[in-house]
């Protein structure tokens, strides 16, 4: 029988919560390729001595505005008795400060919690905790994750030969225009470039790698400043010219500059540096622009806020559609990896949200930052399968 989510188990998914991340795209819609899909694979049984499972799983479905929840086994999860779920708490405790009604009182329980091993956590969390397949409302429980990362981005506070590409905090006239000045306004019109002046933040060397900032909608710089000082801040999504989105990657593919599944970001930039005189033509087929406002990195390793209002953790943090995952839910991966065909099974926190993810079985991946998290990030576009895990009291379908 199906059963209706109250507005108190769904209060995460609250509009005040909706920061940093909310315009979020992820590399892969910089790219405007699709996936292609794959049988599920078949989940796999315990390894010997592992607990049976605590319960058998609720009757009947959970409804959600963007999903269905189907009420699972801890054995339908595949790789589940495979994880390091310890390494996962982090993340658990930083959803806990934003906790709602429902998580009340599996939060209380965790602050005082310090599982031993891997072993004991997922004991832990299995006793708490129940099951549910995510679909969509037509039963399709196929879907694609992506991924995305924070840059590292070298910078000046004043321009020099090489740094002109500048970074800018919201215009004081942001709000009275909507939609605000396009990419190509703002940098070819004297009105539109005057709302900046005065405005920006720091100088970057690559037009490609600030587009990239803003895609990701935040970012650390390493910058230098006028004594010669380095200084590593991070910059924070503070706006956007309400300007809709377009896919460099996806026009390079219908000029046919790029052959479909080749649009990578080094293939981007391979290109640019090929054909220079077309660079600017590349930028302003996004008319899209984000402004930052910069803050102090207290702790580098910590992620940048995500929509939920929590720091994200590399690699057990994603990027949910709200409708369909309330923040703060752990969620259960079955995927692949990219650059490689293995597994990709792991519990993480859904902690963020994007523009572009949207749909019941659809995810991006949170990397980190620094090269090997954008290699991850830029070719990471898999199917995927995933399962919610909810508080056993919260849980009530008739």
């Amino acid at each position: 029988m199906t059963t209706k989510i109250s507005s108190a188990n769904s209060a995460w998914s609250s509009s005040s919560h909706i920061v940093a991340r909310a315009v979020k795209l992820g590399v892969a819609a910089i790219l405007g390729t699709l996936a292609g899909c794959a049988a599920p694979p078949p989940a796999m049984p315990p390894p010997p001595g592992a607990p049976a499972p605590v319960a058998a799983p609720a009757p009947g479905t959970l409804e959600r505005e963007g999903s269905r929840w189907v009420a699972a086994d801890w054995l339908a999860l595949p790789g589940w008795f495979d994880d390091a779920q310890r390494e996962v708490w982090p993340a658990l405790r930083r959803s806990c400060e934003r906790s709602s009604a429902a998580w009340a009182g599996f939060c209380a329980e965790l602050r005082r919690s310090a599982p031993a091993d891997d072993a004991a956590a997922r004991d832990w969390l299995m006793q708490r905790l129940q099951p549910f397949r995510v679909e969509a409302h037509d039963g399709r429980e196929r879907g694609l994750i992506t991924g995305y990362f924070e840059p590292l981005l070298d910078a000046r506070r004043l321009p020099d030969a090489r740094h002109t590409v500048a970074l800018h905090r919201p215009p004081a006239d942001l709000a009275t225009r909507r939609p605000y000045w396009s990419r190509e306004q703002l940098e070819t019109l004297p009105e539109a470039q005057a709302a900046l002046r005065g405005r920006e933040i720091a100088y970057l060397a690559d037009p490609l790698e600030a587009l990239l900032l803003q895609i990701q909608g935040s970012g650390r710089l390493l910058v230098t400043e006028p004594d010669g000082q380095r200084r590593l801040v991070r910059l924070a999504f503070a706006g956007h010219n309400d300007q809709p989105f377009r896919s460099i990657g996806r026009w390079l593919i219908e000029q046919g500059e790029l052959a479909p599944g080749q649009a990578s970001w080094p293939a981007i930039h391979d290109w640019a540096r090929r054909h220079p005189q077309r660079v600017q033509e590349l930028l302003w087929v996004n008319p899209r622009v984000v402004f930052f406002r910069e803050e102090p990195l207290a702790d580098p390793e910590g992620g940048p806020r995500g929509a939920q209002g929590v720091p994200l953790t590399p690699g057990r943090s994603i990027a949910v559609d709200p409708r369909s995952v309330p923040y703060g839910t752990p969620v259960w991966l079955d995927t692949t990896a990219p650059l490689s065909s293995s597994p990709l099974r792991r519990l993480v926190v859904a902690q963020d949200t994007g523009s572009a993810i949207v749909g019941a079985v659809r995810a991006d991946f949170f990397w980190g930052w620094g090269a090997q998290a954008e290699a991850q990030a830029g070719r990471m576009m898999q199917p995927l399968y995933k399962w919610v895990l909810w508080p056993r009291d919260a849980v009530a379908p008739r």
